[in-house]
């Protein structure tokens, strides 16, 4: 046991964690409850008991319904277990299984009204942070088309919208505008530049969202954080085993991750790179991340989805401009920034990514 872990947030004493850690049907006795993984948001611990554990503490400053999240993260794995168990999965590897609460819920409220679930952890595979080789993308994309062949006949109107409209690029924009005419800060004459661009690009703003509202798009389970990092690879074979981080699950479409996971897969550079000469999108990742994500949907997606693909990536890097454009112009409020000018400059990287994705996969639309 720790005495005191210090998160974020608040601290957490080791008579919390005991408590907490009680809650939950784990087997046998409690031996030991330490700090594990490197996310930003939750707090997680690993249990080992009989078997191992894995305890979070969920973010309430984030996710305000946590109800509704945990909620949603049922129905999901759920779902999916009996998918893995119907074509012979082992569900315990394959899929995140909750462990309920010794009344039967799916997350304990200590009496401090923090929220805490549990998960059986998935033993002999990891996570990682960055891509090791370019097949370790191609790995991710098939993981998550495979993800959205498993969800292809789960009705993703059960699911609650926990982030209102967080794909929504059009509504984004008109925070955007909003931002700029407020300009409270006086920062607009600093990215002048910045602004052209991403309103002479508006245009692209809809056009995912009317294809859903035309019928042109089928409406599917959006994982909406697919980084690398939140697929299991298994420790021997190298293949993709499990999609976890669940908690920005959704009702969105299968562009919205695909697109994701080409803005940060498939640059060069990081996020918020100051030098632009640096920046670049890579056609070869794209294509290998492309390859993974249609044989792994194992010709669950439509057509109209597989031919918006190329457009998606374009779609969700200018959307992820513009949110970082308008937390400049309001004042930094929703991005963590570490120095003046951070989120201009992660704009600015967007902003460039996208105008080498204009270049390379106009012929792909």
């Amino acid at each position: 046991y720790i005495e005191v872990y210090r998160s974020m947030r608040t601290e957490i004493t080791k008579d919390v964690l005991r408590r907490a850690a009680a809650a939950f049907q784990t087997k046998g006795e409690l031996r030991s409850c330490v700090p594990y993984g490197s996310g930003h948001i939750n707090d997680t611990f690993r249990l080992d008991c009989e078997i191992p554990y894995i305890l979070q503490r969920m973010n309430r400053d984030i996710f305000r319904d946590i109800p509704a999240l945990m909620r949603n993260i049922s129905l999901v794995t759920s779902f999916l277990r009996e998918k893995i168990l119907s074509r012979g999965g082992d569900p315990e590897r394959e899929c995140l299984n909750l462990i309920p609460t010794r009344d039967g819920k799916s997350f304990y409220r200590d009496p401090d009204g923090e929220c805490w679930r549990a998960y059986l952890f998935i033993e002999r595979a990891s996570s990682y942070n960055l891509v090791r080789r370019p097949e370790d993308f191609r790995e991710s994309g098939r993981a998550f088309g495979n993800f959205q062949l498993l969800l292809s006949d789960f009705d993703a109107s059960l699911l609650t919208e926990t982030i209102a409209d967080f794909h929504d690029t059009k509504k984004r924009f008109l925070r955007f505008r909003e931002a700029l005419t407020e300009d409270p800060l006086g920062r607009a004459k600093s990215c002048e530049r910045e602004i052209r661009f991403a309103l002479s690009r508006e245009m692209l703003a809809d056009r995912a969202m009317s294809a859903l509202r035309e019928g042109r798009l089928p409406l599917r389970v959006c994982h909406n954080d697919t980084k690398l990092n939140n697929i299991m690879i298994d420790d021997e074979s190298g293949k993709a085993v499990c999609i976890i981080d669940l908690d920005t699950v959704m009702p969105g479409l299968s562009l919205f991750d695909f697109g994701d996971s080409i803005r940060f897969g498939a640059s060069t550079a990081e996020e918020d790179e100051r030098d632009l000469s640096k920046v670049h999108f890579s056609l070869p990742l794209y294509e290998l991340y492309r390859e993974g994500y249609l044989e792994g949907s194992g010709g669950s997606l439509t057509e109209e989805e597989i031919r918006m693909l190329p457009e998606s990536a374009r779609l969700m890097t200018l959307e992820c401009g513009v949110r970082f454009l308008t937390d400049y112009l309001s004042g930094d409020h929703y991005f963590h920034t570490s120095r003046p000018g951070h989120n201009l400059d992660r704009a600015r990287t967007q902003f460039r990514l996208l105008e080498e994705m204009e270049e390379s996969l106009s012929l792909l639309s």
